[in-house]
């Protein structure tokens, strides 16, 4: 792929996009209705719903009075608090389980149904709270799984980088600055690149309802001014600032939270 050249574009062709899926599964098997391509963002799992705090792995092992608090802490950055919060919980779960264990089996049955629900074709980068290994066990033949890598659609290059950079959170598939330029880097000049981080800019980051910044890279922001794509697509803040922005001849698109509206975004030409 990495020798494909730049699209210019052979009309008639429509794309669907989604990020954050976070165990929307009936959603998603109605996501590529009308396209000729879905392409997903990552994050499919579910581990705590900041909407509803009954969902998730999360509360299904210790409840929604825990996943009440843990988000109360998260929330006003009592990251350390929440740290050993959780600690407690699982310490006290009965029979002393393997922590590890115990999520990769739930993260395995949510896979299961999501990758399940994927049209064909799908292209699919992994967001910062997948577990990239897994992958390989559920992408069925019709799903392209692609990081730091570029694939053509309709006569357009598109490039994917995923994951996220490291956070308080300490999500699962979180990579460092230079593993995550490095990846920005191979993939050169493409039409669309499409990640599941924003750019670092400020209202692309921002969470107007969690009230924080989330974590953008300055490399998308480097390879944007410097490689012009037509459009940058992201996700990973559920509710931002700015959905979209230009930074000189690049749309920049937050495709939207898609666990709660269920709807993909679109791009045509």
């Amino acid at each position: 792929m990495g020798g494909t050249k730049r699209g210019t574009g052979a009309g008639g062709t429509r794309v669907h996009v989604v990020s954050d899926v976070h165990g929307n599964t009936e959603a998603l098997a109605r996501a590529g209705d009308g396209a000729d391509a879905l392409i997903c963002l990552g994050d499919l799992v579910l581990f705590l719903d900041y909407a509803d705090h009954s969902r998730g792995i999360f509360p299904e092992l210790f409840g929604v009075e825990n996943a009440d608090r843990i988000v109360a802490l998260r929330t006003e950055r009592r990251f350390a608090e929440a740290g050993e919060f959780g600690r407690r919980l699982w310490a006290g779960l009965p029979g002393n389980p393997d922590r590890e264990q115990v999520i990769e089996d739930a993260v395995r049955r949510q896979y299961a149904e999501m990758f399940a629900a994927f049209p064909t074709p799908t292209y699919a980068t992994y967001g910062n709270v997948d577990i990239p290994a897994l992958w390989p066990e559920y992408a069925g033949r019709g799903t392209t799984v692609l990081d730091g890598e570029r694939v053509e659609i309709g006569g357009r290059v598109f490039g994917f980088v995923g994951g996220g950079l490291p956070s308080p959170m300490r999500t699962p598939y979180e990579v460092g600055v230079e593993e995550y330029a490095a990846k920005v880097e191979a993939l050169g000049e493409v039409d669309v690149l499409c990640s599941h981080i924003p750019p670092d800019v400020p209202e692309l980051c921002y969470d107007t309802v969690a009230r924080r910044f989330e974590r953008g890279s300055a490399a998308l922001l480097a390879a944007i001014r410097r490689t012009r794509p037509r459009y940058a697509l992201f996700g990973h803040v559920h509710q931002p600032l700015a959905r979209r922005m230009r930074i000189g001849a690049t749309e920049c698109v937050n495709v939207g939270h898609f666990a709660a509206t269920g709807r993909p975004w679109a791009l045509e030409w």
